[in-house]
């Protein structure tokens, strides 16, 4: 039986992680992730633990040693042009 006002502890492992996969395309104010130190906000991203996209466009990842020399894995999001094609 599920608690009055809220997810309980026990779900709540199972809504973390990264909600998007490479290629997907996103809006603006997308969540990328939740609750993660092992992903860094690349181009494009904003927050720290929770990531979110600041513009609409394509995701991508890439990997890079942080200060620590510990491999990071970025979260990017490659901008969709905002030029539509005329029909015609």
């Amino acid at each position: 039986m599920a608690r009055k006002g809220g997810i309980t502890k026990r779900f709540y492992v199972e809504t973390r992680g990264v909600k998007v996969s490479g290629g997907q395309q996103v809006k603006s104010g997308t969540v990328l992730t939740r609750q993660g130190d092992r992903w860094q906000p690349g181009i494009n991203v904003i927050g720290r633990t929770h990531l979110t996209a600041a513009c609409d466009g394509e995701v991508f990842f890439t990997k890079k040693k942080n200060n620590y020399s510990r491999l990071a894995t970025y979260i990017n999001i490659k901008p969709s042009s905002q030029v539509q094609p005329v029909k015609g």
